[in-house]
């Protein structure tokens, strides 16, 4: 018997149909990815199952009875509990607080012993090492997941919804969060697990759901599926995700040139020529400090020592406006912090760096003229949303990143930064962000892309730059760059290359 099912739920937005009459049954353990296209109608489909949504038609079952999920608190005591990619623990109270934050206290005291003791035992279950006593404020992101999985656990959870949960994390971390994952599996808890990492799918799922434009489109047993058939599912269409890319122009002028670039004691030494039409590659580990030399050349976090040239002539950055003036724009992989307005519409997000264009006589913004122009982009990103009027923080991750890169394309920059370009983004997507890189480099600007992909790296890049710890291993041209040699680099295990 299925722990939970979805019989013919549907779920609208307005005029937007977000679910149209879907059907899911999920096995008590086993773990059931669910795949899509951002915008596809997975957030939706969470909520439903975690109560922060009611379906509009249709029902829910849970070992087979009828229910009524009318918020979070009703779906935990089902047995249903989610993780995100940004996990949600309480930094001022440690591991154990954490952990039984959810529970209800019993009597009027508190048994500490019990409760840390209780708190151990969660943690060992799930095959990881972990001071319950620790402060949360000083847990990695992986941590912070372990503590979730660990609370959900304490909750007698029966169906765990992983979204997204290594999308943020290292090759190291993402091993132990499915290890966790077969460790529920073998309790009996049923996980469904939701990525767009195909890789992490066919490492660990037992069944994988399609869904696209909110409908149910395929379940199958992961030994049924190959990838190009899954790709070919989620987007309606043959995708070719392995493009070779165009060849940058060797006799590029140098746009952009660093020269022993630090800032103390973050990161030193960084030294490089970027030229027009020209994809240079940041690769590197977790705590590399790839983003800090993004920072230092977007003027958010200046550097201290070293010069910055643009076109041979030593360039003075200390702002955002100052990069801005120089030709630079910084596609951010922080959405929320420094890449958009969640609360403002789309047209209103895509103008954001560029007012002046659009001040007519009287110094107002030419309404028409924004939205015209947001309209454009809507069109040529293919954005997922109904009218370029939406606030932003409504749509998909994906789709925020389409409208953050549109924002900083109306610029048109002579030097453009991609921080993780397609982190939260679909492989439809993905390929789509990957042919506008080529696009923008075959038409002469300098592309500085940070990517912790390693794939992604050596589909893109001219040069591939890796960083350790701060300081820069080495420059290796795409020729000579392969997945072991920047690995080796990364993680110290290869001499730099100078």
């Amino acid at each position: 018997m299925a722990v939970l099912e979805l019989q013919n739920v549907s779920k609208s937005f307005a005029a937007t149909a977000a679910l149209k009459d879907m059907n899911l049954a999920i096995e008590p353990g086993e773990i059931h990815a669910i795949v899509g296209e951002n915008g596809a109608g997975k957030s939706t489909l969470i909520k439903i199952m975690t109560g922060v949504h009611q379906p509009d038609a249709g029902q829910i079952r849970v070992e087979g009875a009828a229910v009524a999920v009318r918020s979070t608190q009703e779906a935990q005591s089902l047995g249903i509990a989610a993780i995100y990619q940004e996990p949600m623990v309480f930094p001022d109270l440690d591991v154990a607080e954490n952990i039984f934050i959810s529970n209800r206290a019993e009597g009027a005291f508190m048994n500490w012993k019990r409760i840390y003791a209780a708190a151990a035992r969660l943690i060992e279950q799930l095959g990881v090492t972990l001071d319950v006593r620790r402060a949360a404020s000083g847990l990695t992101l992986a941590e912070q997941q372990t503590v979730e999985i660990a609370r959900a656990l304490s909750l007698n959870v029966k169906v765990l919804i992983m979204d997204e949960p290594t999308a943020s994390l290292s090759a190291h971390e993402v091993a132990r969060l499915l290890k966790i994952a077969r460790a529920l599996k073998a309790k009996g808890v049923a996980v469904i697990y939701i990525s767009h990492r195909l890789d992490e799918i066919f490492e660990v799922a037992d069944r994988v759901t399609v869904i696209r434009d909110g409908q149910h489109i395929s379940t199958k047993p992961i030994a049924e599926v190959t990838p190009d058939g899954l790709v070919k599912d989620m987007v309606g269409r043959a995708v070719d995700t392995h493009a070779v890319k165009t060849a940058a122009n060797p006799h590029g002028p140098a746009v952009l040139r660093l020269e022993n670039l630090g800032r103390a004691g973050v990161f030193s030494g960084i030294g490089f020529d970027l030229s027009a039409g020209e994809v240079l590659c940041f690769a590197g580990l977790v705590g590399a400090r790839r983003t800090d030399v993004a920072l230092a050349l977007f003027g958010i976090a200046p550097a201290t020592e070293g010069r910055i040239l643009i076109d041979g002539a030593e360039a003075t950055i200390r702002t955002p406006q100052e990069a801005m003036a120089r030709g630079i724009a910084y596609v951010s992989e922080d959405r929320r912090k420094l890449g958009l307005a969640m609360t403002l519409p789309i047209y209103a997000n895509i103008s954001l760096a560029s007012l002046k264009k659009l001040l007519g006589g009287l110094g107002l913004i030419d309404r028409g003229a924004e939205i015209a122009m947001a309209e454009t982009y809507r069109t040529q990103l293919a954005i997922k949303s109904p009218d370029v009027r939406v606030e932003v923080g409504k749509l998909s991750g994906g789709n925020q990143q389409k409208v953050m890169l549109a924002k900083w394309l109306e610029t048109k920059p002579r030097i453009l930064i991609f921080d993780e370009p397609t982190r939260g983004v679909d492989v439809g997507a993905k390929a789509e962000v990957h042919n506008i890189i080529r696009q923008l480099a075959s038409e002469g600007v300098a592309v500085l892309v940070i990517s912790s992909d390693l794939p992604e790296v050596l589909a893109l890049a001219d040069r591939v730059l890796v960083m350790r710890e701060g300081a820069q291993a080495g420059i290796l041209d795409i020729a000579e760059a392969t997945q072991e040699r920047v690995i080796g680099l990364a993680a110290g295990r290869e001499a730099r290359v100078a």
